[in-house]
């Protein structure tokens, strides 16, 4: 058996690699770190010595000096819809170019959380959490953190957790929705739409909430009717019904501004191939979010835009300015919102 085949079979350690590869010990551990400054060459012949030797970091021994675990807790309500199907895979990867793994949590339907999977959460000892649910309360999830401050996605200026007596802190992620609306309903109103229903998300959904409100005022401030309230619970089945019930049973709508794109697809549908209706000739519709399926030639959905790209980029800020800063004051990143405008309109 070679002396290199001897040494692999043992225990391979980061001194062993720097000897190897006739570097110093601090290069190995730069080595493994994509933010660290290296030479390409010097990285892949690293590297390569690690990988002949089987050598990979020992990231629990790492932890105890650093204080960090280099890993980041996701907590969902939904893992296979449209949305958050592709916001998991675009987080995922900007925090692995940032050298953190993701730890993946899924809420109940009702957005709360079983105890018990907070409870397997606080052993992993994240660096940060991101709570895109608003049901778990920061008093709550931060009683099962260590030093991590918990990120929540907050829409318009309703702060669910605002007001209330609390020492407990959490960065914010703030999504502002009127741009897009307003941009929204003048079009609608530009086209000749006077009766518009608002299909609803899930009613535990703050997004939903705040969407529903907000396309309430922008009516009532140019002047138009209240919306049609359809219920509905971000799908297309829901949508689907919920549109022929608005049809059929209630008095119509001249437009259909859904919750999410999702939801207006299953509206399209219901009005093309059930009502025999026109889209945009008959009725008009508009989504919510911009989903890559929104631009398929079969919807061609006139749209409110979140941009994924600036909304991955804002929340990986910050959990990196928070791990600069872990004593700062709760910290906040704003986005907007723009429509997109195609076919279900004009």
């Amino acid at each position: 058996m070679s002396e290199k085949t001897d040494r692999k079979a043992a225990r391979a350690t980061a001194d062993l690699v720097a000897r190897e590869a006739n570097v110093s010990r601090v290069a190995v551990s730069r080595a493994f770190n994509p933010k660290a400054s290296l030479k390409p060459e010097k990285r892949d012949r690293i590297l390569k010595v690690a990988r002949e030797l089987n050598y990979t970091p020992d990231m629990a021994a790492r932890s105890l000096v650093t204080r960090r675990s280099h890993l980041v807790g996701m907590i969902v309500p939904d893992v296979c819809s449209p949305w958050e199907s592709q916001e998991i895979d675009a987080l995922t990867t900007a925090l692995q170019a940032e050298g953190f793994a993701t730890l993946l949590f899924k809420a109940k339907a009702d957005f709360s959380m079983d105890p018990m999977l907070l409870t397997y959460m606080r052993g992993f000892n994240p660096d940060s959490v991101i709570a895109f649910t608003e049901n778990i309360e920061p008093d709550v999830l931060s009683s099962f953190l260590d030093r991590a401050v918990p990120i929540y996605v907050i829409y318009d200026d309703a702060d669910a957790f605002a007001g209330r007596a609390s020492e407990t802190r959490y960065d914010r992620l703030l999504v502002r929705q009127k741009d897009g609306i307003e941009q929204a309903v003048a079009l609608l109103q530009g086209y000749g739409a006077r009766r518009i229903a608002y299909l609803g998300g899930k009613k535990q959904s703050l997004a939903n909430t705040e969407r529903e409100r907000m396309i309430a005022q922008v009516l009532a401030e140019r002047g138009m009717a209240p919306p049609v309230i359809v219920p509905g619970d971000y799908t297309y089945d829901t949508a689907y019904r919920s549109t022929l019930d608005l049809f059929r049973v209630g008095s119509g709508a001249d437009a259909v501004f859904a919750a999410n794109d999702v939801g207006a697809f299953g509206a399209i549908d219901a009005l093309r191939h059930e009502l025999g209706l026109s889209v945009p000739g008959d009725v008009k519709v508009v989504g919510f979010d911009d989903i890559p399926q929104a631009h398929w030639k079969s919807y061609n959905l006139t749209t409110v835009r979140i941009d994924l790209d600036d909304r991955v980029r804002a929340l990986v800020r910050l959990i990196l300015r928070r791990l600069k800063t872990p004593d700062a004051d709760p910290l906040v990143e704003t986005l907007t919102t723009r429509l997109v405008v195609r076919g279900t309109v004009g």
